[in-house]
């Protein structure tokens, strides 16, 4: 018997593991970890705002689009908001691991909560799985890094595998949620987001011994004093945030502090807007940096611009292009009706077959010294994710005139969206880290978060906006915002060039 069956693998066993692929195995565990969060996330998302907007006799919740788009556009920024401090309680308290786990717990919890028809249960889901979220999102994706050594040629190999898991989750997500949902009942469809993170958690859990020391202790641990001065600071903020929490929702429900979800919404996107102005007015006005450094920062806020203008475009597709699909769409295939919420697969089909193409491509251009910079590709980027709702203005039209529309419009709409996510999001964190100081390089990181959470935000806002403007008005002021946005940047592209390597 192998007396250490059972024991966390050690750092050099697993720099030389090859039996995932030739990858540690350790992959595999946070392959479907991943895989499965992302199932739990993305069926959940495809029903949010359908089922917000759904009558209550439907078995919905019966919001208006533009309280339902409040609520979407706060959930969804929120998410990426609390991988911030996720990152911070891992790094400091608990370490990845442990993180990962907690996150997991509380994702499930939240969708089990939302499987429970009432108001009450709807609200405290969408909480509990923005929190987990935060604890297990940027975490599973630091441990994917810490099962390598710092030269490790494996390791890009890894976390492309590792996005193969990502983009698994969210094809098979709205497939199986969105039928159930749709078809058989709400609340059986964020049940089965619930069922598949158990799945997650319970492959995690017997797994985790692969994992080695691999984001098993947190990165920056104190000792003594130090630490449970830290352990202090951070049970007083908890406990603090948790008791605010529970008395706004107290007020809330019993009506003595009269406050409505859009308010609440309202209050986030200042609270966006502020950290936003803060941070790059701290970033910029902090003396000590480099002419160099000084230019890098200022390409890497026109980049945040850009990102943020791309995501509140690109995550439309959970909003706006989803109440298109379920309202406007003609969903049949061959005379077989399908719901509309498979339309939401879609981009990860996509995603599974060009990606290979697209890191070709980068891979040709760059051999022959044409390759474009990161904001060129930025620029592309938005460009054709502003092209998608253009596309869309046809349909819009014929929409306004009572037609059900074939589905090959969407079909060609997540395509361009697709190719623009391709030429925007794999290089937004490499060119981040390129650009940020060395000092500050993990403060950089989390404004690619922000920049996702701003953008999240935005976007649930344009749903808003559904029922009170004509559908052509609408996807074509999104068309031209993204576009212009784009040339733009293209027309920026030489001079940020310059800046980014510190000319003038």
């Amino acid at each position: 018997m192998n007396p250490n069956a059972g024991q966390p693998e050690t750092a050099a066993a697993l720099r030389h593991d090859t039996s995932f692929f030739g990858h540690p195995r350790g992959l595999s565990t946070l392959f479907f970890t991943e895989m499965w969060e992302r199932f739990s996330y993305y069926g959940m998302r495809a029903l949010l705002i359908l089922f917000m907007t759904a009558a209550p006799a439907a078995g919905g919740l019966g919001f208006d689009t533009a309280t339902a788009g409040a609520i979407y556009g706060l959930y969804t920024s929120m998410v990426y908001m609390t991988t911030l401090p996720g990152g911070w309680i891992a790094d400091r308290l608990i370490g990845p691991q442990r993180a990962v786990l907690y996150g997991g717990i509380l994702i499930a919890a939240g969708h089990f909560s939302m499987a429970v028809p009432s108001l009450t249960t709807f609200y405290f889901g969408l909480c509990l799985i923005v929190i987990g979220t935060g604890l297990l999102k940027g975490n599973v994706s630091v441990i994917v890094g810490r099962l390598y050594a710092a030269d490790d040629p494996r390791r890009d190999a890894g976390y492309s595998i590792f996005y193969m898991g990502i983009n698994t989750g969210a094809f098979i997500a709205p497939l199986v949620c969105g039928y159930l949902g749709q078809r058989v009942d709400w609340h059986a469809g964020f049940g089965a987001a619930g069922v598949g993170m158990v799945l997650g958690i319970v492959q995690y859990v017997a797994g985790q011994k692969h994992l080695g020391d691999a984001g098993r202790y947190p990165a920056a641990s104190a000792a003594g004093d130090d630490a449970a001065r830290q352990r202090r600071i951070a049970v007083r903020w908890t406990v603090l945030t948790i008791a605010t929490l529970v008395a706004i929702g107290v007020g809330a429900y019993t009506g003595m502090l009269p406050i409505t979800p859009t308010q609440v919404a309202d209050a986030a996107g200042y609270f966006l807007l502020l950290l936003t102005v803060a941070f790059f007015g701290w970033l910029y006005l902090s003396p000590g940096w480099t002419r160099a450094e000084r230019n890098q920062l200022y390409v890497i806020g026109v980049l945040f611009v850009g990102a943020a203008l791309f995501w509140s475009q690109f995550e439309q597709a959970g909003s706006t292009l989803n109440l298109f699909a379920d309202r406007n769409t003609r969903n049949t295939l061959l005379g077989w009706d399908f719901p509309s919420t498979w339309y939401q697969a879609l981009n990860s089909l996509y995603i599974i077959a060009l990606a290979p193409l697209f890191a070709w491509l980068w891979v040709w251009l760059a051999r022959r010294r044409r390759e474009p910079s990161s904001p060129a590709k930025f620029g592309v980027g938005l460009v054709l994710v502003g092209a998608g709702f253009a596309v869309l203005v046809g349909a819009a039209v014929l929409a306004e005139r009572g037609v059900m529309v074939s589905p090959m419009w969407l079909v060609v709409v997540y395509f361009l969206h697709t190719c623009g996510e391709l030429a925007l999001s794999p290089v937004g964190l490499s060119a981040m880290s390129k650009l940020a100081p060395v000092r500050i390089g993990g403060l950089i990181m989390g404004v690619w978060f922000l920049a996702s959470a701003v953008g999240n935000y935005i976007g649930g806002r344009f749903a808003g906006l559904y029922e009170s403007m004509t559908l052509p008005s609408l996807f074509g002021s999104v068309a031209i915002f993204g576009i212009a946005a784009g040339v733009l940047l293209l027309i920026l592209a030489r001079p940020l060039g310059r800046l980014a390597h510190g000319d003038r």
